[in-house]
């Protein structure tokens, strides 16, 4: 059997792709008879299940905006000995999503901080969380513009939202007295509910530096290493490569 244009628009207007491509292979199973008619059914709605669950995935993976969709089996944790694999693939494989813990990198720049937390965001998607990646700067200036556009409510609600929302690069910036006291509200309400992963090239002594708030900064450092694992960086060398003199 043949597909005619009326079939196919019947399969377009369903949205099943995987139908139509594998048409003349679904046919061609079927003629051999090696399957039962539930059986060959269950085969053909699994594949269109696996295409739109995959689908999903990259749509998903998307709008997370992730700048490089690292992956943790392709991290060189060979060339960062100082740096435990056992303890990063400990958490990895953990519940710390369903129990709402952070995830804290601290070190310099280059050492690998971005790329590992984002193996955990894209994780994070592939189980079917969702995610967001966000730089500290660009976060605080989202909240800031919010409150000129009278949508801290809705900004706020959105980024506490996320089940797994990624922090890029705390630190850099100044911040205004109202970005930070929205950001404490932020982690505030993340707290214990969802799980937050933050790289910063900053230890946390040094976060009055640019947070301007001692009280604010101790309030928020004590909510955000209660429930979180803090990876210590600081030892670790670049990853990037280095330009040699001309």
């Amino acid at each position: 059997m043949t597909m005619d244009d009326e079939l196919l628009t019947m399969l377009k207007y369903l949205k099943l792709p995987g139908l139509i491509s594998n048409w003349d292979q679904y046919l061609s199973i079927a003629d051999k008879g090696n399957y039962s008619h539930t059986r060959f059914l269950r085969h053909i709605i699994g594949e269109e299940y696996a295409i739109r669950k995959e689908k999903s995935r990259h749509m998903s993976v998307n709008r997370a905006k992730i700048p490089e969709k690292f992956v943790i089996e392709t991290f060189p944790f060979e060339k960062q000995p100082k740096l435990s694999r056992k303890k990063i693939m400990n958490i990895y494989d953990s519940d710390y999503l369903s129990r709402g813990q952070n995830i804290i990198w601290v070190g310099g720049t280059g050492t690998g901080k971005t790329g590992l937390a984002s193996s955990f965001l894209m994780q994070a998607i592939h189980l079917g969380y969702r995610g967001r990646f966000v730089a500290f700067p660009e976060l605080v200036e989202i909240l800031y513009q919010s409150v000129a556009d009278h949508t801290e409510a809705s900004v706020l609600k959105m980024f506490a939202g996320y089940d797994c929302l990624l922090i890029d690069e705390l630190g850099y910036v100044d911040v205004e007295p109202v970005q930070v006291g929205l950001f404490f509200t932020l982690m505030q309400r993340r707290h214990k509910k969802k799980a937050t992963l933050i790289t910063s090239n900053l230890g946390f002594s040094q976060w009055t530096s640019f947070l301007k708030n001692d009280h604010l900064t101790a309030a928020l450092i004590d909510r955000l290493t209660e429930n979180s694992h803090v990876i210590n960086m600081k030892n670790c060398v670049s990853l990037r490569p280095k330009l040699t003199p001309a």
